[in-house]
């Protein structure tokens, strides 16, 4: 077994211990089913947990079930996601609802390999919904999990690189304790939440896995993960009309990519 190895399995229980005595409680982990899971993991992608939270439990009441989710029209589904921003997100879960209907019965797909193959739905994603609601032994990759595992085995890969992030799901793929996949997954998610954090020191002092990580015993957590500079965002300059006539004033909804055209005609 690789030094890698060893720590990533050495550090798995004391890791499931601590997430048990110190998870956030959160509705989607009170009700772990699979629709749970999954409109929770959607709606987290570039959100934080604080700001998903009234936005889950009314989207929960208002489409329950996946069949509610497939439908209802689109307008009602995007008023619902409305503040969460990239909109395709919420137009690709209901492209995977409608295929769960027609192509699976209406049952939520109950392996790794089929729920991967929904619209939306990504390595990580589909990770997520096995471990945590079908108790699957298979990694949930995010950025969390990769400067957690980059940290604990002092792997200096970039964590960008698609070669980094496999390597990283397959150590934890073949170190994951299999009877407490979905605890062993949050709980990686959780302590690069909480305590082994992105920006600024991470809290070594009460980290569970701190007697195993190379980081924290080498001094090395500012150095740790390696991760490439992001590219410079792209800046453009556009001039904005509004057009008001009496007490209306003209809309356009903007396409599903890119700008908005000019307004057309003048709503009652």
């Amino acid at each position: 077994m690789s030094d890698s190895a060893a720590r990533c399995a050495a550090a798995s229980f004391p890791l499931v211990n601590w997430y048990h005595d110190h998870c956030r409680t959160l509705p989607w982990r009170s009700d772990p089913t699979p629709y749970h899971v999954w409109v929770s993991e959607i709606m987290l992608q570039q959100t934080r947990v604080a700001a998903v939270l009234g936005y889950y439990a009314r989207f929960m009441e208002a489409l329950p079930t996946v069949a509610d989710l497939a439908r209802v029209d689109e307008d009602t589904l995007l008023k619902l996601w409305q503040g969460l921003g990239y909109y395709n997100r919420a137009r690709n879960l209901q492209k995977a609802a409608r295929e769960i209907m027609e192509v699976h019965g209406g049952q939520f797909p109950s392996s790794y390999e089929d729920i991967l193959t929904l619209p939306g739905v990504g390595e990580y994603t589909a990770g997520a919904i096995a471990s945590i609601a079908f108790g699957q032994a298979v990694p949930a990759v995010d950025g969390n999990v990769l400067r957690v595992v980059a940290r604990l085995t002092g792997d200096e890969g970039d964590i960008t690189r698609p070669e980094t992030k496999q390597r990283i799901r397959q150590l934890l793929l073949d170190t994951m304790p299999r009877n407490l996949p979905g605890a062993y997954n949050q709980a990686l998610m959780e302590l690069g939440a909480l305590v082994c954090l992105p920006n600024g020191a991470p809290d070594c002092e009460h980290c569970p896995v701190a007697a195993w990580c190379v980081a924290c015993q080498q001094g090395r957590t500012a150095e740790l993960p390696v991760k490439a500079a992001k590219r410079p965002r792209k800046v453009e300059s556009r001039r904005v009309y509004l057009l008001f006539w009496e007490d209306k004033v003209a809309l356009r909804r903007r396409p599903q990519r890119g700008a908005a055209g000019p307004a057309v005609g003048v709503p009652q």
